[in-house]
């Protein structure tokens, strides 16, 4: 093989990057939410540097705030950072109540009906998020929440 043509493909690899890169074209941030029953947020991107925080709740929202291969470094509702596989992660959307007891509405308006009530720390599968409001599913039950009473929208 001659230097140029070794040259030249060189130059390819680097102009198209490492393949994670690729497969990941989601804007940074976005939002994400863990997609296992246990997952574990490290110090760093690799399996080999100590475990930070151990999460034991699927669907939990996250913030993906960069990346590095196939490792995504999260912001969880607290604000703590860290990194955590991207295998563990779901683009599904998802939110968890924040500050009060929270009316879920049957339309997204505050004079709208309420439907049921979601206290902090509830988690649900969001989805039509539009002028402030979201909404909101919490195991089939839906209603509509201000998006200033979630985090994850």
């Amino acid at each position: 093989m001659t230097s140029r043509k070794f040259a030249m493909i060189l130059l390819s690899l680097a102009i198209v990057g490492p393949a994670s890169a690729q497969s990941d074209p989601v804007p940074l941030p976005y939002w994400a939410s863990i997609s296992v029953d246990e997952a574990r947020m490290r110090k760093g991107p690799s399996p080999d540097v100590p475990v930070i925080w151990e999460y034991r709740r699927k669907d939990l929202p996250v913030k993906v705030v960069a990346r590095f291969e196939t490792w995504r470094k999260i912001e969880d509702p607290d604000g703590t950072q860290g990194w955590m596989a991207a295998r563990l992660l779901s683009r599904t959307r998802t939110a968890i109540v924040t500050g009060e007891i929270r009316p879920l509405r049957e339309d997204s308006s505050v004079s709208a009906a309420v439907a049921y009530r979601a206290e902090p720390g509830v988690v649900g599968r969001i989805t039509d998020c539009k002028d402030g409001w979201c909404l909101f599913d919490v195991k089939g039950r839906k209603g509509w929440i201000q998006t200033d009473h979630i985090w994850g929208d």
